[in-house]
């Protein structure tokens, strides 16, 4: 996959050596609170990572998982995913360092990857799986017009409890490049 670039991002194929920059990220409490994985110490932050990119490489790629850096920073600040779901769907994921939150890289980061989905990938609908108390990820998805479905109950294990999901779509046919461009 090419580098996709947004207004305040640039999501690229992840490399092995983006660990420390990837270890801030996913072995930082503060971000995987709301994450449906713990923190990561350096050794499952180093598997995990070699994982995704053994996964971009592949032909019968499963996911996208990628870096999120800044247009003129090529540092991890945040990774993205978009996970195609039967014949028409896709799953959308994203987290930011806890150190870059409130700048819009989130928005701009999914909103790229929904373009990639619904242009590149053809898919018909995405859908977000949020915890309930993630306040800023669910306003991410309102901005984009993402649509409430419903609650999904002990839908993740994480943090040594079961924790409950709201489920929030886009349809192709609401998807629109240029609308919900404000961060």
């Amino acid at each position: 996959m090419d580098p996709l670039s947004g207004e305040r991002t640039v999501l690229r194929e992840f490399k092995p050596t983006d660990l420390d920059d990837y270890l801030a990220i996913a072995g930082d409490d503060r971000v995987t609170d709301w994450m449906a994985f713990d923190s990561y110490d350096r050794a499952k932050a180093e598997q995990v990572l070699a994982g995704i990119v053994e996964r971009s490489a592949r032909e019968d790629r499963p996911d996208y998982m990628v870096a999120v850096t800044r247009p003129d920073d090529d540092h991890v600040i945040g990774f993205a995913r978009i996970a195609p779901s039967g014949p028409w769907g896709a799953k959308l994921g994203y987290a930011i360092g806890a150190d870059h939150w409130g700048r819009g890289f989130a928005t701009d980061a999914a909103r790229v990857l929904l373009r990639f989905a619904f242009t590149t990938l053809e898919r018909h609908r995405v859908t977000a799986a949020i915890g309930p108390e993630n306040e800023a990820s669910i306003a991410v998805v309102k901005r984009l017009g993402f649509t409430y479905e419903g609650h999904l109950r002990d839908h993740v294990f994480t943090n040594g409890a079961w924790r409950d999901s709201l489920l929030y779509s886009l349809l192709a046919d609401e998807y629109s490049p240029g609308s919900h461009s404000q961060p």
